[in-house]
């Protein structure tokens, strides 16, 4: 039976890796890959929208949800929580369909103990001077948070050995490129190729 690949792809704030992941579903338009929306107390950005950016909660609601084990991974970043519906991520691979999980270090830690199979993402800026430069141009954060995600970035970079593949976002087209890459080559494994195509395997072996 077809069963869909979890993939976390991680990286400090600022390294591209919304805008990669926006790009590849545009590019892709592929039936079979969908993003994961997260849920959060983060306070809601301009421009952003419930729903299709994070599911927006209050501390509270957030807290009773983790509590009564409706998320498959959580974690507190810069103070706000985040948290990936556990039912909703299921039911995508379930149905064949390769989700992404755009979450932090943490996060991914928990999902490689719980999901099976899943791969694993770090998307790394070519230096912290590049990733300050980022901060500064997108023009979301003050002065004082930028600092603060900065001081952070080194922590987090430090976690990049965990992952199965690791992308250097220099250039945002060859970024993009290598995400698309990791994903056909995982579809093509022989693992991930025995389950969505038993039936082709079994008839190929079946004597003349």
């Amino acid at each position: 039976m077809a069963r869909g690949t979890l993939y976390t792809i991680s990286a400090p704030s600022g390294a591209g890796k919304t805008s990669l992941v926006n790009a590849l579903l545009k590019d892709n338009l592929d039936p079979l890959l969908c993003v994961s929306v997260s849920h959060t107390t983060r306070p809601r950005r301009p421009g952003e929208l419930d729903g299709v950016n994070y599911h927006f909660v209050d501390r509270e609601t957030f807290l009773a949800m983790r509590q009564q084990n409706a998320f498959l991974e959580s974690a507190e970043v810069f103070g706000n929580l985040y948290g990936t519906s556990r039912d909703w991520v299921q039911s995508q691979l379930d149905k064949g369909i390769d989700v992404i999980l755009e979450i932090d270090w943490q996060g991914a830690a928990q999902v490689r103990d719980r999901v099976s199979p899943n791969k694993s993402i770090f998307i790394l800026p070519p230096s912290l001077e590049c990733l300050e430069e980022r901060l500064n141009n997108r023009g979301q954060d003050d002065a004082e948070t930028i600092s603060r995600r900065m001081r952070e970035a080194k922590a987090e970079i430090s976690h990049y050995d965990e992952a199965d593949y690791l992308v250097i976002n220099e250039d945002f087209n060859t970024a993009l490129l290598d995400l698309k890459a990791i994903m056909r080559a995982s579809r093509l494994e022989r693992q991930q190729q025995h389950l969505n195509n038993a039936a082709l395997l079994q008839a190929l072996l079946e004597k003349p």
